[in-house]
């Protein structure tokens, strides 16, 4: 099979608006990463991978001009918490510009470590940060897991075209 150029839409030149909107069409899980500071930060992320089994590692990206990076920058644990389709509001919260993220209406409490961990997620883990990668405007942090849960049985919470939402059958 031979690509036909004329049926193919016409190349855009790589600029952050592209990548976006390239990346809005790719799925991806929803997690929230927190970590203890004078007040404990945390933010949304859909960057969360697996690096490695052994030894456990795992790996997220986090602006460098986010509100949490000044505490993320220096932190040795973080929290990393898997979110179940009915999250969409705790996802939402935890990805607002200026929320109170561990307000009232966040049912949290001081795990290992003393990261603060989020009640009522699908799975959750306290990982020993190994690496900051400088990325661009961002960095990629490389953790190794050193505890953790996968005691919920919710269907997980999906990122895709700008919005939360959930697996269809």
């Amino acid at each position: 099979m031979t690509a036909t150029p004329d049926l193919a839409p016409a190349p855009t030149a790589a600029t952050p608006e592209l990548f976006r909107s390239v990346f809005r069409r790719h799925a991806a899980g929803v997690a929230v990463v927190t970590a203890a500071g004078e007040r404990p930060v945390g933010f949304t992320a859909t960057s969360l991978t697996s690096v490695a089994a052994e030894p456990p590692l795992i790996s997220f990206g986090i602006g460098t001009s986010s509100s949490s990076w000044p505490v993320l920058s220096g932190a040795a644990y973080v929290g990393v918490h898997i979110l179940g389709e009915h999250q969409q509001e705790l996802a939402a919260t935890f990805a607002r510009s200026g929320a109170d993220r561990f307000g009232p209406s966040t049912d949290w409490s001081s795990g290992p470590e003393g990261v603060p961990l989020l009640a009522d997620v699908s799975a959750w883990l306290v990982c020993r940060v190994v690496s900051r990668v400088p990325a661009g405007d961002h960095r990629i942090v490389i953790a190794e897991a050193v505890a953790g849960s996968p005691s919920g049985a919710d269907r997980p919470l999906v990122y895709h075209q700008g919005r939360f939402t959930a697996l269809r059958d």
